[in-house]
């Protein structure tokens, strides 16, 4: 028998009501850990008790850990005992072969503390489901997987018994279950459920071999506790085993059927909900997304009745911060067909807003799961919110022109153009996020020359000749309807009108918005699929330069210059100011909309992208990001620049 030792000293909370009742903890494990989650009986037992389970996702990876503690705290408080994760292994795994769960060096390492974040959980009183993948969508980029996997070519199929691919998930796994496996129920930590994949019958592949390799993996490494696989109700078995895993079902409508069908499919076993969708996500250049707290609770409630055991998704959603944004595309073919990024903020809608702050949706919650949870045990009060901050107003006062950015790049020489992730930087794993330019010395252009880019640019296009843009500016939605974005198949373009062009350099600056969160395994970023041709000859030997955007990279770069008075935005540029802050720093919010299109960073992480097409209009700057006294606000404009940024206490939604 494991006696239960947990650290309680954090559960010392001034509790308003309910100070004489069991902790979470203390009512299921008072006499000792016997057993783990069970679910061979219409409803679930843990060690031995009948358990709903009433849980919140929370990505840790979205939330700045000096946040953690208070998020959790407020899921508890809100009645919940259970926290869900995703295990992001773009981010744990940022080089091939390198990892970080915590001051690892990558840009996200105080992100990545994930044994600190499961044991504030278990301090939190709350018990844990963690999905682990190694696909987990999350509208998250690449759907968690790294993009070096990518430089195997179409050899490697995601998400199916491939060799290749399984080579990789292989040695992630037996990492990562080894971390884990120290933090199950059954071994006197908080987890009390794994999910294998995530979603897997919406691939269609049915791949039940794949599957029982990852449940072997993780058995190999330890992990004990149930696994378990979530899937929409009307698809069916095709994405499970029953043989090794509970089902779980995700949706946010028609609950009564979509729970009878789950019943249907194993019968005798509980009824659980892995996601029940509290509200949604937005896409750059779509109208703001929002979910009536009428129709959330509708729905939540039925589930609460049926009974059935349910994580919210999300509970918070938090942010994707710098390029960890997912993207869309509705074709599934591979080719940037029907592409569609997500914004940075992943508020959601959810019962906690992005900020941290309560909203209907959380009262209604708390007031609902009071009504249903059979079991009473000891909740804290709901803490108090932070308050914001209303910065001065920051002017830019310097610039790096984009020449001198680039020669501080780091660089590669091709024969034809490839896509960024072929690129052999990063000690072989080539390039993840921000830019990739394509440069090309030496042309001579006739009057009247045409650029010709064969196939869809993933994911849109800048054209600079001798410095100079030439193609058109990115303002408004309705420009992405026209040169050098995804949605064109074979870019043309005219260079120029006017006269011949002597020995000119040829550059070709390319945005990557984020790989799509589900799809295939060609979510290459850069020109990829076919030649770049002038007046139909092919060109051939360039230089292709990453403008990743590194924190220490950014912090590093010298050769600042003060702002003309008449800008120049014929081409990219990164524009410098100073935020000078008094005491403890606060939240706050940069306004970006008088900007055209870009990417801020503050003290040289990257916040995220800023796009005046909407809807996102602000980014949510966590206090935790700033620093008592001078702090770096930096943006990188690509086409026309304000004079500096505005801070605002709200967010902001607005479409052009």
């Amino acid at each position: 028998m494991l006696r239960a030792t947990i650290i309680l000293s954090a559960l010392s909370l001034s509790f308003a009501v309910n100070s004489d009742l069991p902790t979470n903890y203390e009512y299921f494990t008072s006499d000792g850990i016997i057993s783990g989650l069970s679910a061979d009986q219409p409803y679930f037992l843990l060690n031995g008790k009948n358990m709903t389970i009433y849980s919140g996702a929370i990505h840790y990876f979205r939330i700045p850990r000096a946040y953690w503690r208070d998020r959790l705290r407020k899921l508890r408080a809100a009645g919940f005992n259970t926290v869900e994760t995703y295990i992001a292994w773009n981010l744990h795994e940022y080089q091939s072969g390198v990892f970080d769960f915590g001051g690892g060096g990558s840009e996200m390492e105080d992100f990545l503390y994930l044994e600190e974040f499961l044991k504030t959980a278990q301090e939190e009183d709350l018990f844990a489901i963690v999905r682990s993948g190694p696909f987990i969508c999350a509208e998250f980029e690449f759907g968690g997987f790294p993009s070096f996997i990518l430089r195997d070519g179409d050899s490697l199929v995601v998400r199916k018994s491939n060799e290749l691919y399984m080579n990789y998930v292989s040695r992630w796994f037996n990492v990562l279950m080894p971390v884990l496996a120290k933090h199950q129920f059954t071994k006197g930590g908080p987890i009390i459920m794994f999910q294998v994949e995530n979603e897997y019958a919406l691939t269609g592949y049915a791949d039940h071999a794949y599957l029982s390799s990852l449940r072997q993996l993780m058995l190999d490494n330890g992990i004990v506790e149930l696994l378990v696989t979530s899937d929409n109700p009307w698809k069916g078995v095709i994405g499970t085993d029953k043989d090794y895993f509970f089902m779980t079902g995700n949706f946010d409508s028609d609950p009564q059927k979509n729970l009878d069908d789950l019943n249907a499919l194993q019968p005798g076993r509980p009824v659980m909900v892995m996601e029940y969708w509290s509200g949604l996500f937005d896409y750059w250049s779509k109208d703001h997304q929002t979910k009536s707290v009428q129709t959330f609770q509708s729905v939540y409630e039925s589930i609460l009745a049926y009974p059935a055991s349910v994580n919210m998704y999300m509970f918070i959603g938090g942010t994707s911060f710098g390029f960890l944004n997912g993207a869309e595309n509705f074709a599934f073919d591979g080719w940037n067909t029907d592409f569609l990024p997500m914004t940075n903020s992943y508020d959601y809608g959810a019962p906690l807003a992005e900020n941290g702050d309560y909203t209907d949706k959380y009262w209604a919650t708390r007031k609902l799961l009071a009504k249903y949870n059979p079991i009473k045990t000891k909740l804290p009060d709901p803490p108090a919110l932070a308050n914001r901050s209303l910065y001065e107003f920051v002017k830019m006062e310097k610039q790096i022109s984009y020449g001198v950015l680039l020669a501080e790049a780091s660089s590669y020489r091709t024969h034809n153009p490839v896509s960024m992730e072929k690129m052999d930087i990063n000690g072989g794993s080539g390039q993840s996020y921000g830019y990739v330019v394509y440069r090309k010395r030496g042309l001579n252009l006739a009057k009247n020359s045409y650029l010709e880019i064969d196939g869809r640019i993933s994911d849109t296009v800048m054209v600079l000749i001798n410095g100079k843009r030439v193609s058109p500016i990115l303002e408004s939605k309705a420009d992405l309807d026209g040169f050098g974005t995804w949605r064109t198949l074979n870019s043309y373009l005219l260079l120029n009108s006017d006269e011949d062009l002597l020995n000119v350099e040829l550059d070709l600056i390319v945005e990557n918005w984020g790989r799509v969160n589900v799809g295939d395994s060609r979510q290459y970023k850069g020109i990829w699929q076919g030649d770049i041709k002038i007046n139909n000859q092919v060109v051939t030997d360039w230089i292709m330069y990453a403008l990743e955007f590194k924190k220490s990279w950014t912090n590093s770069l010298k050769y600042w210059e003060d702002i003309p008075a008449a800008k120049n935005n014929s081409s990219p540029i990164l524009y410098k100011g100073t935020l000078n802050i008094k005491g403890t720093p606060g939240d706050t919010y940069v306004y970006t909309e008088e900007w055209t299109k870009g990417i801020v960073m503050v003290n040289g992480f990257v916040l995220g992208r800023y796009a005046k097409m909407g809807p996102q209009q602000t980014l949510y700057l966590p206090g935790t990001l700033l620093k008592e006294g001078a702090n770096d606000i930096m943006l990188f404009e690509q086409f026309t620049a304000a004079d500096g940024v505005k801070f605002v206490v709200e967010p902001v939604y607005n479409n052009h």
